[in-house]
């Protein structure tokens, strides 16, 4: 029989949702066409870290005279840093191994459309096209590198993260590379394999890398990238691609200068963004409607426009994170399958990091966006230089590497956002997201109290969502908490 009553199309974070379905005797269908784990595990966050470790650990043996220690330029082994990284890829075939023995599921490895509000099509490699119900669908889908239309690009060859961690995977680093991009994953990739030996130029055609951080953070890392080998070229359009079939030859001109580079490498990574899955579900025959770019439109309760049909992760639009996704998850499991009031999604205080060298990190607003909205606020900066625990890590007030913490508040203590660039910025961040949530949380249920009971609240409990938590509280010494504790002292 071919009815179900959940069906998730997509094997990511979509599986949490299956996992409460199954628990409560549903009979679920998972459809995925790749391999199982969705992007983190398979092309994602999870396989760039097995590499990035190993890249920041030869940055920090290579910068260990500032504090005293002598070694020699450090070797690596190429080929156990890739075992390593297949080890968590290929995690991928026990997950679908187990998934096919539990009851009531069935998987379907092929792509998936709709016929109509409560059907689809998956069509399977070598085998006829079949039709399935399903009473509600659940769509985390995601979404894939977006390659540019660019003269001679598709003849020369490129590589995206979806060809990288699959069968373009280089048996050992590129003598030199070129890579299409400076967001979050162009700088990881960037740093990974500059510190792996690899000449790497970075063409954007922004006026900076990391665009959508802090501008001065934005500066700092461009200013490490150039002190590390990397050549950042801003303000370039890529004016077409050849290759003689073993260097490739990228023509680029700045938009400001009109100056013309020719970048040579041997291989190109296209890292310019990612666009949406939705192109090939039929979204149309279920009414399911979605933006310009082609994300999903979800409402607060990740509801489509169609009548029990969901969407979460990258297909909505709604950042490209993982752990996004699985808060998403969380909070579609409740509405759908729990008998408690529906909980509505919240990115107030969404936390990210990028993981290049040095390491950036933030949750909240940038100052600029602060600005825009007419926000009365204050702004501080603590660098590494200026607690022991930096200090013991050989940061001085003069080095061009000295990083540091922005932190911006709102009149009445609200933390409306923070900004870490530097060692173990992801750490160092994660407190302030727990602090901002709580906050947000109360906000949103102080809406069913009456004018009298909030006031009642806010006597009883005027520090939520402030920073008055962290003043009151013992910092332990010396370690890098310091580095955001102290930084509201600037403020007074």
């Amino acid at each position: 029989m071919n009815h179900f009553d959940v069906v998730i199309v997509g094997s990511g974070a979509g599986l949490m949702v299956m996992e409460a379905a199954l628990n409560r005797g549903l009979r679920c269908a998972v459809i995925e066409k790749a391999k199982f784990g969705g992007t983190c595990l398979t092309k994602g966050c999870i396989p760039s870290k097995m590499l990035v470790y190993p890249a920041d650990f030869i940055r920090e043996v290579q910068a260990a005279n500032r504090i005293g220690i002598k070694v020699s330029e450090p070797e690596f082994d190429w080929q156990t840093i890739s075992n390593r990284m297949w080890e968590q890829i290929d995690f991928n075939k026990t997950i679908e191994k187990s998934l096919n023995k539990i009851p009531n599921l069935t998987l379907f490895k092929g792509s998936a459309a709709f016929t109509g509000a409560n059907s689809m099509v998956i069509t399977c490699d070598g085998k006829e096209d079949e039709i399935i119900y399903g009473d509600k669908f659940i769509i985390a889908a995601g979404a894939r590198t977006q390659v540019p239309s660019v003269n001679g690009l598709e003849s020369a060859g490129y590589v995206t993260s979806e060809s990288f961690f699959g069968q373009k995977f280089p048996k050992k680093p590129w003598k030199s590379l070129a890579i299409l991009g400076a967001g979050t994953i162009a700088a990881e990739f960037a740093h990974i394999f500059s510190a792996f030996g690899t000449k790497v130029t970075v063409i954007a055609r922004s006026e900076r890398i990391l665009r959508k951080e802090e501008e001065e953070i934005s500066d700092f890392v461009g200013r490490q990238f150039k002190s590390s080998g990397i050549d950042v070229l801003t303000n370039s359009d890529i004016l077409s691609v050849s290759s003689d079939g073993e260097r490739k030859y990228i023509a680029t001109e700045n938009r400001i200068t009109k100056e013309q580079t020719i970048v040579e490498c041997e291989e190109i990574f296209v890292a310019s963004g990612v666009q949406s899955n939705s192109d090939s579900l039929a979204l149309e025959k279920a009414g399911v409607e979605v933006d310009k770019n082609g994300w999903i439109k979800t409402n607060s309760y990740l509801e489509t426009s169609a009548e029990n049909i969901w969407a979460l992760g990258d297909i909505n639009g709604k950042y490209q994170l993982r752990h996004k996704a699985n808060y998403e998850a969380q909070i579609l499991t409740q509405n759908l399958f729990s008998e408690d009031r529906k909980k509505e999604v919240s990115y107030n205080a969404v936390p990210w990091t990028i993981f290049t060298h040095p390491q950036v990190s933030r949750v909240g607003m940038t100052e600029k966006e602060v600005k825009e909205k007419g926000i009365p606020y204050k702004a501080a900066k603590n660098y590494y230089s200026e607690i022991v625990g930096g200090r013991a890590m050989g940061y001085r007030k003069c080095d061009d590497d000295n990083g540091f913490v922005k932190m911006i508040i709102g009149e009445d203590k609200k933390i409306l956002g923070v900004h870490i660039v530097g060692p173990q910025s992801s750490v160092l961040l994660q407190p302030f997201v727990f602090l901002m949530n709580q906050g947000y949380q109360c906000k949103k249920s102080a809406e069913s109290f009456g004018a009298k009971e909030i006031e009642t609240l806010r006597i009883i409990c005027p520090n939520i969502g402030t920073y008055a938590p962290i003043n009151n509280s013992m910092i332990i010494h010396p370690s890098l908490n310091e580095l955001t504790a102290w930084v509201f002292e600037k403020f007074n």
